[in-house]
């Protein structure tokens, strides 16, 4: 093997053992998940999953909730064939990400917007980046992990799902399914915050699990449901998983 090889090597064993480094965390600011994920939290300097369906934007508002509540611009990376809805400038707003800190950049190919993700990860001073794709190639997703363990920056790839089945595997640190479920109507005058079921699928060292959550709010927070509905705030199921 050559020394260069022998270099890159060595770094990946190094991302997949995230137990023997200290990074910094994004609480979810909920005691059910943050108990539950390594760290307290979302890995900073990683590469983070997100799938969800393409007919919602339920997985555009989750990472723009997250995203809300780091300081710095976000690179958002497109592709030409439309695997999520269109960003709506007031969504965002409404996840607590402000739309002018959104700088938008149409990659054309799933290639290309892999490669244009590293590069941004290449940028300590942004928020972080976000890739829309359909799959998160094993390779590719190494590569995006090295960037962002680099870099300290946030990397959110977010995975347009057609329908639930067997999940390749790839390196991101965490990999998350958000799906939007019907709410009850709430005891008073107006509209509630939409539901959304969040599947925590792969997550080394840890179970699988399942939360009902209230959608991000102005300041990019997720609430935890059962308020005035009667839910239980405990995971609606757990099973074991591997990275």
């Amino acid at each position: 093997m050559s020394p260069a090889l022998a270099q890159l090597h060595a770094r990946i064993q190094r991302l997949e053992r995230p137990a023997e480094r200290r990074r910094e965390v994004l609480a979810f600011g909920l005691a059910a998940i943050d108990a539950h994920v390594p760290g307290g939290g979302l890995a900073l300097g990683a590469v983070h999953e997100i799938a969800g369906s393409a007919a919602d934007g339920a997985a555009i508002l989750f990472a723009a909730g997250l995203l809300a509540r780091l300081s710095g611009p976000v690179l958002w990376c497109h592709g030409t064939r439309g695997l999520f809805p269109p960003l709506f400038p007031p969504g965002l707003a409404g996840a607590g990400l402000a739309p002018e800190r959104v700088i938008h950049l149409e990659a054309g190919t799933g290639k290309a917007v892999l490669l244009a993700m590293e590069e941004g990860l290449g940028q300590p001073g942004l928020a972080g980046v976000v890739g829309e794709l359909s799959h998160l190639p094993m390779l590719a997703s190494r590569r995006l992990a090295l960037a962002a363990e680099t870099s300290g920056v946030l990397a959110l790839a977010l995975r347009a799902e057609k329908e639930e089945g067997k999940i390749a595997p790839n390196a991101a640190a965490t990999r998350w399914r958000v799906s939007p479920i019907p709410a009850p109507r709430p005891p008073w005058p107006g509209l509630g915050r939409a539901l959304w079921r969040l599947d925590l699928i792969r997550c080394r060292g840890r179970a699988a699990a399942s939360w009902v959550v209230e959608a991000c709010d102005a300041t990019g927070r997720l609430g935890m449901a059962g308020l005035f509905s009667g839910r239980s705030r405990t995971p609606l199921r757990e099973q074991r998983a591997g990275a």
